[in-house]
């Protein structure tokens, strides 16, 4: 038996819970919300767990309203939402009855805007929470190669050899294809979507020219953008937004994207082992990707962008909060030397705090305000 991770949201799960009556934890499939919820309700005497996927637990809701009686007081864990959304209909009135908090833990593989029902039903009832798979701030900074590599879905980090992980990463691409998206309701050919999502494997950290991924694969950009969108918004692919600011500048004002997880990425490139990985050309844009999902993931209050002009000066991650502006530049060496664009932007955007992030043992400053940091010590800093 493998043991429990200490999860990042456990202690915001249990806050919002005393708060609210139904808090949602979303996040893509395997990437422990089960395990989480189950390690909560452990702690409880009062709960009940139903997993959706089970027929047996879906027809004790046939009566929602006699089976939340039944367990009034209790704290009722709904996994795997999306696949009987109806239900958020036939829950408001009974929370609204209780005017209890903390009645239902709900579990979901799609965001809240995918799940309509509930924000349409559920709006004032319901908090809602990410959960990412692992982040190095979770399983330590002496796992980061390991992390980067493999990826951070529980199954796949904590296999016991590189080559069982890349073999659960192909069943996890696979049964996302052929079962999840079409659970959700969408009716799109399983090979049109799988040669989308390697695409963007493949132009990993680019700026999205939809039009050309249109072309290679024999549709409109407008399908390329609806697949994109359902990516996104199943937590596989990170659509980063430009930032725009005031200049006289000519900015570029298309999105970049991202896969997530860095091992669905190196999954779907064939990349197995870290000397492959040292050898490809996404390495860099690997280590980037890596950077901007963890500190994305752990800033949720921040506005996050990148910047970059038609005359090639550029930051990788801007984040924005209030007054606060932080630039934040990857470089995936151990001596890092940001070039003259980097500089560059600084100046035009006047920022005075900037970042960049690298493999190294411990961070120093290279300039007034600038300075090489590790992921876990950025994330220290972030969160003060």
């Amino acid at each position: 038996m493998q043991t429990y991770i200490p999860r990042y949201l456990t202690k915001d799960i249990l806050r919002r819970l005393e708060n609210m009556p139904a808090v949602a934890i979303l996040g893509p499939r395997q990437c422990g919300k089960s395990t989480l919820a189950r390690h909560i309700i452990s702690e409880r005497k009062d709960a009940v767990y139903l997993d959706l996927e089970r027929p047996s637990d879906v027809n004790k809701l046939r009566d929602p309203e006699a089976f939340f009686a039944l367990n009034r007081g209790r704290l009722i864990c709904l996994d795997e939402i999306q696949l009987v959304p109806g239900l958020f209909a036939a829950l408001r009135p009974i929370l609204d009855e209780e005017g209890e908090n903390g009645r239902l833990l709900i579990l979901g593989s799609a965001s809240k805007d995918l799940i309509r029902q509930s924000s349409e039903s559920l709006a004032g009832r319901i908090s809602y929470l990410e959960l990412t798979p692992f982040m190095l701030d979770e399983v330590g900074a002496e796992n980061l190669y390991t992390l980067w590599l493999r990826g951070g879905f529980p199954r796949s980090f904590l296999a016991p050899d590189d080559m069982t992980s890349l073999e659960w990463r192909e069943d996890f691409v696979r049964t996302f294809l052929e079962r999840d998206i079409p659970q959700l309701g969408f009716r799109i050919p399983v090979n049109s979507i799988r040669r989308l999502w390697q695409m963007c494997a493949h132009v990993h950290g680019q700026v999205l020219n939809a039009s050309m991924i249109g072309q290679a694969l024999g549709t409109s950009h407008h399908t390329v953008k609806s697949y994109m969108d359902i990516l996104a918004e199943t937590f596989i692919l990170r659509i980063l937004p430009p930032y725009y600011a005031n200049l006289k500048k000519r900015l570029i004002k298309s999105p970049k994207i991202y896969i997530r997880d860095s091992g669905l990425l190196h999954c779907l490139l064939g990349i197995g082992s870290h000397n492959d990985l040292l050898g490809h050309p996404v390495f860099g844009a690997s280590w980037e990707g890596f950077v901007l999902e963890t500190v994305i993931s752990r800033t949720p209050g921040w506005q996050h962008s990148f910047y970059r002009t038609r005359s090639g000066v550029e930051i990788d991650l801007i984040l924005k909060r209030g007054t606060r502006i932080v630039a934040i530049e990857c470089k995936a060496t151990s001596a890092p030397m940001p070039g003259k664009g980097f500089w560059q932007a600084l100046k035009d955007l006047s920022i005075e705090e900037a970042y960049i992030v690298s493999p190294v043992t411990e961070g120093y400053p290279i300039e007034r305000g600038v300075q090489v940091v590790t992921l876990i010590d950025l994330l220290k800093v972030l969160s003060s």
